[in-house]
C-alpha cells in the first residue's frame, strides 16, 4: 500500500502557473517541480554578490570580473569587423 501523504491546495495567478508548469518534466508531479526548485536570496545583486566575494576572501580579479558584469558586462561596447563578413572568393 502507498503511504498517503498530506496535501495543501494554494492558488497561483496564471504567470506564476504557466512558469511551474513549463517547469515540469514529462511524468513528473508540481510537487516534485517545486522540491527541485532553488530560490536565491532576495538580495541577489552586484553589490551583494561583491559583498560575499569579500566576504570570502576571493582575489581581486575575481572581484574585478565581478564589477564588470555589475556594470553592465559588454553591453555598449563596439565590435571589431569580422574579417569573414563579405563575400566569399570562388
Amino acid at each position: 500500500m502507498i503511504p498517503c501523504m498530506a496535501t495543501k491546495t494554494i492558488s497561483l495567478e496564471l504567470d506564476a502557473y504557466d512558469k511551474l508548469k513549463r517547469a515540469k518534466r514529462e511524468g513528473e508531479s508540481f510537487s516534485a517541480v517545486v522540491r527541485r526548485a532553488h530560490f536565491g536570496p532576495s538580495d541577489a545583486s552586484g553589490a551583494s554578490i561583491l559583498g560575499a566575494l569579500a566576504e570570502l576572501g576571493v582575489k581581486e580579479a575575481d572581484r574585478s570580473a565581478a564589477r564588470f558584469w555589475q556594470d553592465g558586462g559588454m553591453s555598449g561596447r563596439s565590435v571589431s569587423p569580422s574579417h569573414w563578413d563579405g563575400e566569399v572568393d570562388s
